[in-house]
C-alpha cells in the first residue's frame, strides 16, 4: 500500500511521473479517474487553498471528498500512545483511522506543527499514527514535518517557466512575519527542488536553521539529481542571479518564549523590487500562500511582472490530481 505523507514516499521516479502527468492533463479536459472513488479529508488546522483544491479534484474527476475538522464538528483527536485519556481528545487515532479506511479509499491528513521543538516535528506523530492504523493510503495535506503537494506545485510552476530544472538557479529566502511559523513547506520546497537537479540557495538569517536530517535528506537528492544545496546568512549572494525567488517566513529550531519582536527583527529580509533585481532580468516570485503583504513581501513585488503566486495556486489541482492516480493505480 502507498501513502503520500512525505517526498520521500514518492521517490524521484515518482515525482517525475506525477509532474509528468500533471503537464500533461493540464492541456486537456478533466478525466474522471476517480469515479466511485472517496478521500476522507482530516483537517486538524484550516485551510483554504488545500481544501478547496482537493474537493474540486475529487469533484472534477468523478468522485467524491468527505471532510472532517477534527474538534468542529468531530471529536478532538488523541495520537499518544499510552496516553491517559481524561483531558479534552474524547478518541484516539487508533480506533478513527481504521474506523474511517472502513468508509473511504484515501485519507487525507492536514496536521500543523506545535512549532515548540524541532525534533518532535520531525517525529510528526500524528501523520505517523495515521500512516500505523489506517488501512487506506495516507495523503499530507501538510504536516508538521512536510507539505509535498506544494512541493510539487512549486516544481511544476518552475518547470512551466523554465523547463528542464537541472542546474537552475533558485532560492528559498526567509521573510519576517509577526509570528514563527512551521518549517513544512520550506522543507518540502528544499527536498522537492534537489530532487529535481536544483541549484539550491537558502537564504535566512543566523538561528533560523532548517533541521539537519531535513537537509541530510536534500543533499542525497542533489547528489542523485546532479542538484546542489547551499546555505547564505545573507539574502545577497542567494538572489545574485537566481531564476526563482521563493519567500517563506519559519521560525527558529525552538521557540518557546520567543517574542513577535525577535521575529521582526530581520524586517529588513522582507521582498521588495530591490531584492528582485538582484536576481536574474527573468526571474520569477513564488509564495506558498497565504502571504501578509508589506510584511513578507511587498505590493510591487506580489503585484508586479515577477509575482507566479497564483499559477502557483492553481497548480495544486494538477499536481494532486496526478498524485491520487499514482496513488490509487
Amino acid at each position: 500500500m502507498k501513502h503520500a505523507t512525505c517526498l520521500a514516499d514518492l521517490a524521484p521516479d515518482g515525482i517525475e511521473q506525477i509532474l509528468a502527468r500533471a503537464k500533461e492533463w493540464k492541456t486537456r479536459p478533466n478525466e474522471k479517474h476517480l469515479r466511485d472513488k472517496l478521500l476522507g479529508m482530516v483537517f486538524f488546522n484550516p485551510s483554504l487553498r488545500t481544501r478547496a483544491s482537493f474537493e474540486a479534484v475529487m469533484a472534477r474527476g468523478g468522485g467524491h471528498a468527505l471532510v472532517l475538522e477534527a474538534g468542529a464538528g468531530s471529536w478532538k483527536l488523541e495520537d499518544r500512545l499510552g496516553a491517559i485519556m481524561d483531558g479534552d481528545r474524547p478518541e484516539h487515532v487508533k480506533e478513527a483511522a481504521p474506523v474511517l479506511s472502513r468508509y473511504v479509499d484515501a485519507l487525507a491528513v492536514r496536521c500543523f506543527a506545535q512549532g515548540d521543538d524541532d525534533e518532535n516535528d520531525l517525529a510528526d506523530s500524528v501523520i505517523a499514527a495515521f500512516r500505523k492504523y489506517a488501512t487506506v493510503p495516507v495523503v499530507s495535506m501538510e504536516s508538521a514535518r512536510e507539505h509535498p503537494c506544494q512541493g510539487l506545485a512549486d516544481l511544476l510552476t518552475i518547470e512551466e517557466n523554465f523547463g528542464l530544472t537541472s542546474g537552475l538557479p533558485v532560492a528559498l529566502t526567509w521573510a519576517p512575519h509577526i509570528k514563527a511559523l512551521p518549517k513544512a513547506v520550506p522543507n518540502s520546497f528544499l527536498l522537492t527542488a534537489a530532487a529535481r537537479g536544483c541549484a539550491v540557495r537558502i537564504a535566512h538569517p543566523p538561528g533560523f536553521e532548517l533541521h539537519p536530517q531535513i537537509v541530510r535528506e536534500a543533499e542525497q537528492f542533489a547528489r542523485s539529481s546532479g542538484g546542489s544545496v547551499s546555505f547564505f546568512s545573507e539574502q545577497e549572494s542567494a538572489l545574485a542571479g537566481a531564476k526563482v525567488v521563493y519567500a517563506k517566513s519559519w521560525g527558529p529550531a525552538t521557540i518557546a518564549g520567543l517574542t513577535s519582536d525577535a521575529v521582526r527583527h530581520h524586517s529588513g529580509w522582507m521582498i521588495s523590487s530591490r531584492q528582485m533585481e538582484q536576481a536574474a532580468p527573468d526571474a520569477i516570485f513564488l509564495h506558498c500562500l497565504p502571504v501578509r503583504r508589506n510584511v513578507e513581501v511587498a505590493d510591487e513585488v506580489l503585484d508586479g511582472k515577477w509575482s507566479r503566486v497564483v499559477d502557483q495556486a492553481e497548480n495544486r489541482f494538477h499536481v494532486q490530481r496526478a498524485l491520487l492516480h499514482w496513488l490509487f493505480r
